[in-house]
């Protein structure tokens, strides 16, 4: 990462006017009127989960402050002022994610020899006396702390901060991201002496988002991905720019020869794909041909759904893949054990149903495909003994499938473990239970949505979907790479919603995901699911429910990480 040098040279970055209004990067802040004022990037950021006690977040691009189901987090941040600075006073500032329960304080810790790298529950410094609280106002992006005489100058100083909530969590965004970084600023009546340049050559200036009020972009034809730049992020509305010391992170594109391999694994880039139509009467076929029209690319990934004895894949199925001019790779989710069990599946009882599938295959379908067996496990689990429906029935269910599958001949499926983004369901102690064995398992995946909706539930960005965990943990991306390193990811089933008639821009969750996928490369699928209500009819989760949103997601679409050549 980047950032490293930058942080140890504790170089101060402001832009000056000269006379001829050219802009200049120069290692003092701005002259205020009568003085000076330094803004300061922290050297360290990290937080704290007593619930992972032996846990570091370093590298985490948001920290995290509150309590949640027994689970308390407290942020911390270091900042050095250069010599020769004098100080008269110091504000804090803080650009937050989402909505903020309770009120922060900030406090004084003592010891500065913590660095972000290795800090733990287990090894946090104590916290000192507060210095300053401040209670976010509605739709409020930052927060602002008046530390007062806490800073006198020139040295190193370290702050915790903590939530009065004890029954949620808020996020802050930390150095590690583009914009948004905490800043602290010093400033003195009287001019300052400026720190020395420095020679550091990975110093960059401060990056600020783009204006979010873009004119709309006209999507490309489908049959023509485009090859252009990934365009830039911008912030969520009502956020404010700020610069900072951290290039952005960079999605690296895609070379323009990424194909898949004999798993379907792109050789680089991220496999792009969509479920179109959901809850309706539309043909998914046609569906999804509207839905890459409306969004400006071809789904690479065809995700369609079946189960019980359902003949599949269906004639307009292989079409969709069978189309030279857009080439697509089917992703199937069988349920196999409708009407039954898991226990019985792996009994043998629904060998019939198995064996006609795969005699099915042989003959009409030779491509590669993805296939998910009882998608969102979690969810169809029943925790008691004799049920047929436990997590390990689901292990043994899966097994049985897959490796009777094979000795039927069937040798063009790639198969895919698809849990369930639901922290009451990751409270449980199932996760390795449903896992059936790396020999028949190629992909990990996952199911796992956010609201775009302020106070809703499971309100957030990208990396909220992938980070959601139980009271339990871990987080499910570091679960599944810890466990699982060898096995690519799938988010395969991902979207941003809002209630049905309280329509907001998803722009937001939509820009958030291509800095996400830079910094998780075990990521190689995205999958959106599309639909302007869903199973409950509540949910919206169409890309097109306002304009804003629809053209935040064809930008999104538009990058040339997503062009992948089908393969293998």
């Amino acid at each position: 990462m980047r950032r490293t040098s930058v942080r140890q040279s504790v170089t101060v970055l402001a832009t000056l006017l000269t006379g001829t209004g050219s802009a200049l990067l120069a290692p003092m802040a701005a002259v205020a009127a009568g003085g000076s004022e330094l803004k300061l990037a922290a050297v360290d950021d990290s937080y704290t989960s007593s619930g992972r006690r032996d846990a570091t977040f370093g590298e985490e691009d948001k920290l995290a402050v509150g309590r949640l189901d027994g689970d308390t987090k407290v942020a911390f941040l270091k900042f050095v002022v250069p010599t020769g600075v004098k100080v008269d006073d110091s504000r804090l500032k803080l650009t937050t994610v989402g909505p903020v329960s309770g009120q922060l304080t900030v406090r004084r810790v003592a010891d500065n020899t913590w660095t972000e790298g290795k800090l733990t529950s287990a090894n946090a410094p104590a916290l000192g006396p507060a210095l300053a609280s401040a209670t976010a106002a509605a739709d409020s992006a930052e927060l602002a702390f008046d530390l007062g005489a806490a800073i006198t100058g020139p040295g190193t100083y370290s702050f915790a901060v903590q939530s009065s909530s004890t029954s949620a969590v808020s996020r802050i965004r930390a150095a590690e991201g583009k914009w948004g970084a905490p800043e602290l600023s010093v400033s003195s009546a009287t001019a300052v002496t400026p720190p020395p340049a420095t020679t550091d050559t990975d110093v960059s200036p401060p990056v600020s988002p783009p204006s979010s009020q873009a004119p709309p972009v006209s999507p490309p034809p489908v049959s023509s991905p485009p090859s252009q730049a990934s365009p830039p992020v911008s912030p969520p509305p009502g956020a404010t720019p700020t610069g900072t010391l951290t290039p952005a992170p960079t999605v690296p594109p895609a070379s323009g020869d990424c194909v898949t391999g004999a798993l379907l694994v792109p050789s680089c880039g991220v496999l792009w794909g969509a479920a179109a139509g959901g809850f309706t009467d539309a043909p998914r076929d046609k569906a999804l041909l509207d839905w890459e029209k409306l969004s400006g690319r071809t789904a690479s990934i065809f995700h369609a759904y079946h189960k019980g004895d359902e003949p599949f894949p269906t004639k307009s199925e292989i079409a969709m893949t069978r189309d030279a001019a857009h080439p697509r790779v089917l992703l199937l989710n069988w349920k196999i054990a409708y009407g039954s069990t898991w226990a019985k599946v792996a009994a043998g009882d629904q060998d019939k149903r198995i064996d006609a599938f795969a005699a099915r295959v042989k003959s009409t379908y030779t491509e590669k495909f993805f296939l998910v067996l009882n998608h969102e496990p979690e969810n169809d689990v029943v925790a008691r003994a004799g049920s047929g429906m436990t997590a390990k029935d689901f292990a043994a269910m899966y097994r049985h499938t897959i490796l009777r599958l094979r000795a039927k001949g069937v040798t063009n499926v790639v198969n895919v473990l698809a849990y369930m983004g639901n922290e009451k369901w990751m409270s449980q102690s199932w996760w390795n239970d449903l896992y059936p064995g790396d020999d028949v398992v190629d992909w990990m995946g996952l199911d796992s949505y956010v609201s775009a909706e302020k106070g809703t539930y499971h309100y957030g960005a990208f990396a909220d979907l992938l980070d959601r965990k139980g009271s339990t943990g871990p987080a499910f991306y570091d679960w599944a790479v810890g466990k699982h390193p060898s096995k690519p990811m799938m988010i395969a089933e991902w979207g941003a919603y809002h209630r049905v008639g309280h329509a907001v821009d998803k722009a937001a969750q939509f820009t958030s995901v291509l800095p996400e996928l830079a910094k998780r490369p075990q990521i190689k699928a995205i999958v959106y699911f599309d639909t302007a209500h869903d199973d409950q009819g509540d949910r919206d989760i169409s890309i097109n429910s306002m304009p804003s949103s629809l053209n935040a997601f064809r930008k999104l679409a538009a990058s040339p990480l997503f062009d992948v050549r089908i393969g293998g």
